[in-house]
């Protein structure tokens, strides 16, 4: 668990001494700080592994260009996030050509953070979804007597067979399974909707117990209620909970920087208040967001601005649980 794979992000802040307000002079370089970080946050920047074109590769560099336009003060909460202490590890260094060599390094890099700060949150910022299979596996691979459960937020179920197309965006939870590495039975998928999902797909979810909420269901419910509940199966039976949120689970037409949108999918609002609920959970212990392509954003970046608003959410939802 000693090796990682972790340099300086391509680009960064420059922060100035005393500067305070606003989430570029909050986050501070992990190699900077003489503390235990709360949240630890890093970038999987790959997506060469994605089923359609994507540039998601570019989200984590995107993601902190756009800290600037967001105070560390969330106003529906009367909360000041500077208490939480959040660190940035930087990304994990990838092969210019290799995709097996690359996930191999988002794993070893998922375990070093693990071991080396098995009481801090991590957060990866893809990439494909990919990079799910590669951090949970590292994760498993620290925590090996604990049971590791799974909340997706996701359009898809992301079961199609890596024996046909290899370690893809749209294989990530096979591979868990199929791997040993979680049981279907503690994974959830809340967002599930319309025909995006092939009959095959759902047969083989069924085979393995992955419990499918479709946003239909979770809005009768309330998605609220939804996510507690799944929380609470997930409390009863895992040791720590690993939150994937593929931002193909927003609705289209709020998400035009993702390349699998669909119709149908979740408003921007939904998500936000999804996310804060799953932050108030002491069982969710890492999160990550995954398949945002900010070269297919519209010009004033509103899926980055949303998913770097979602991940505020969730921090918000953390410092609540404190409350």
């Amino acid at each position: 668990m000693g090796e990682h794979w972790l340099k300086a992000p391509e680009w960064s802040w420059n922060r100035l001494k005393g500067e305070t307000g606003y989430v570029h002079h909050w986050v501070q370089p992990l190699a900077e700080m003489e503390e235990i970080p709360n949240l630890i946050v890093y970038g999987a920047p790959i997506s060469r592994s994605s089923i359609s074109v994507s540039g998601a590769s570019l989200y984590p560099d995107e993601f902190r260009r756009m800290w600037r336009g967001f105070a560390t003060y969330n106003l529906d909460e009367m909360i000041d996030l500077t208490s939480f202490k959040v660190a940035d590890a930087g990304d994990v260094a990838m092969h210019t050509t290799d995709i097996l060599l690359s996930h191999q390094r988002i794993q070893q890099t998922s375990a070093y953070l693990a071991a080396n700060y098995p009481s801090t949150v991590t957060c990866m910022i893809g990439g494909d979804h990919s990079t799910t299979a590669c951090a949970v596996r590292g994760i498993k691979e620290v925590f090996k007597e604990e049971t590791i459960g799974i909340l997706q937020l996701d359009t898809h179920l992301d079961v199609r067979d890596p024996a046909e197309l290899g370690p893809a965006n749209g294989t990530p939870i096979r591979q868990l399974i199929d791997g040993h590495t979680v049981k279907g039975e503690n994974v959830i998928n809340i967002g599930l909707h319309g025909y995006f999902n092939a009959k095959p797909l759902i047969d083989y979810a069924e085979k393995y117990n992955i419990q499918m909420v479709t946003l239909k269901q979770a809005r009768r419910h309330g998605l609220i209620n939804s996510v507690q509940d799944a929380l609470r199966q997930l409390t009863a039976k895992v040791d720590r909970v690993y939150v994937t949120v593929d931002m193909d689970v927003l609705d289209i037409s709020v998400a035009p920087g993702v390349p699998a949108s669909t119709p149908g999918g979740m408003t921007a609002a939904e998500l936000f208040d999804i996310v804060l609920e799953i932050g108030k959970h002491s069982i969710v212990r890492h999160i990550d967001f995954v398949c945002l392509d900010p070269s297919k954003d519209s010009a004033v970046a509103e899926t980055v601005k949303t998913g770097v608003y979602a991940w505020l959410q969730f921090i918000t939802g953390c410092v609540l649980q404190t409350r």
